[in-house]
């Protein structure tokens, strides 16, 4: 049966707003990654130093999904998603005006735990608004983000650096943010707010059966999993530039044009890992089956396509292998978060979704620091890349052997036909 009007017309104002979202908050996790010799330069640390404030980031945002999670299953996302971009976009900008190494500590920190519910809330929105056999698409039209804003980011930001300073450009994204904010404030309604749908608005979410997620073999093979996928997505995130500027010789306009392609690819790669898992649902195949084949074979490939990134002497050579690594890795990011939005109950989405983040970028955070600590002792980004693409075999393991049973269900949805 077709849905009414209104949840039609909700449905593709929240992907235009999730993505958005999405955007601002990848925009804002590249500014640093864009300045990273400025900031060096400014405030006199080095490599491990630099590694630090990448990182922090990371693990203020993975420990923050632990309530993250749970605060959107309750007071739904439009309060909790919007108060976390509101609280981001002010550290942004007040990174902007940091006087030293302490203060852009204390922003990146603030950055972390205010974007910790802009995924799982995007999973959450998703699977309040469409049905779960068709789930896989609009996870990856929003996780898009990840991907598109990389691309677009790099030149961008180089150019608002290059022209203004890279006070100013960190600055002009929290702003933005500040104003989708107070956009997602006014137009954005949970679905249990709309009169029409008020009987579909979910039971909240208690501490006991948040808790009982943490016994279940899968929710622990999709953390684990989850942390090889972050731990290569994000060190190309955060080092890349300076992987391009300092192995490869490039200009820091030409590394902005450089990383468009690679981001490009993993934009392919996120639209492909929801949409495969939704084809395969539809022909039958086992719900647990269908999400997990992208994302095991995401990672396997990503690993492999990441060990001639470190072995080849040939520029050109290393940035097609790493828009390969990207098409894998992100296709494989896709499959994971279509996954937490099948395979429990609607109502604890995000505190699965967030949960899987909570792994993913507590083993990820390391990757920034790890890798800064090797280019600091052998000046060289070899060793670092080898150990990226270890990790994501084992992930890919993690995946296919631990996640079985769906979470918090009683038995499997059949899949529509």
């Amino acid at each position: 049966m077709r849905p009414p009007r209104s949840v039609r017309r909700m449905r593709v104002l929240l992907l235009v707003l999730l993505l958005l979202i999405g955007v601002i908050n990848y925009v804002d996790r590249s500014t640093l990654a864009i300045a990273n010799h400025s900031v060096q330069d400014e405030f006199g640390i080095g490599p491990t130093e630099m590694g630090l404030l990448l990182s922090v980031f990371s693990w203020a945002y993975a420990f923050a999904q632990l309530p993250a999670g749970g605060l959107l299953d309750r007071f739904g996302p439009r309060r909790v998603l919007g108060g976390g971009l509101l609280l981001w976009s002010v550290a942004q900008a007040f990174s902007g005006i940091a006087a030293n190494f302490k203060q852009m500590l204390v922003g990146r920190l603030v950055l972390g735990v205010g974007e910790a519910p802009a995924f799982p809330g995007g999973a959450k929105v998703v699977a309040d608004w469409f049905p779960r056999e068709s789930r896989g698409l609009p996870i990856g039209l929003f996780n898009t983000a990840s991907t598109l804003a990389p691309a677009i980011a790099p030149p961008l930001l180089t150019w608002l650096m290059l022209s203004y300073g890279w006070r100013a450009m960190f600055v002009v994204a929290g702003v933005a943010g500040i104003v989708l904010a107070l956009v997602w404030f006014a137009v954005y309604r949970d679905r249990g707010q709309l009169s029409a749908e008020t009987e579909l608005a979910p039971e909240p979410v208690s501490l006991r059966e948040w808790l009982g997620l943490l016994r279940h073999r899968s929710t622990w093979g999709m953390m684990i999993g989850f942390s090889g996928v972050i731990y290569s997505i994000y060190l190309y995130l955060t080092w890349l530039p300076a992987y391009l500027e300092g192995e490869r010789g490039l200009s820091v306009a030409d590394t902005g044009l450089a990383l468009v392609v690679p981001y490009l690819a993993g934009t392919l790669g996120m639209l492909s890992g929801g949409g495969v898992g939704d084809l395969l649902v539809r022909r039958g195949v086992p719900t647990m089956v269908a999400r997990k084949v992208p994302i095991c074979a995401g990672l396997l490939l990503g690993g492999l396509c990441t060990i001639p990134v470190a072995l080849t002497p040939s520029t050109a050579l290393a940035l097609v292998c790493i828009s390969a690594a990207q098409f894998f890795m992100n296709n494989a990011s896709a499959g994971a978060w279509s996954l937490a939005t099948t395979v429990g109950a609607e109502r604890i989405t995000a505190s699965l979704g967030s949960l899987q983040n909570f792994g993913g970028y507590f083993g990820g955070a390391f990757a920034p620091l790890i890798t800064g600590i090797i280019v600091d002792r052998t000046g060289s980004f070899v060793l670092a890349l080898l150990a990226a693409s270890g990790i994501a075999i084992a992930a890919a393991l993690s995946y296919a052997f631990l996640v079985g049973r769906p979470v918090g269900l009683a038995e499997e949805p059949a899949p529509v036909r």
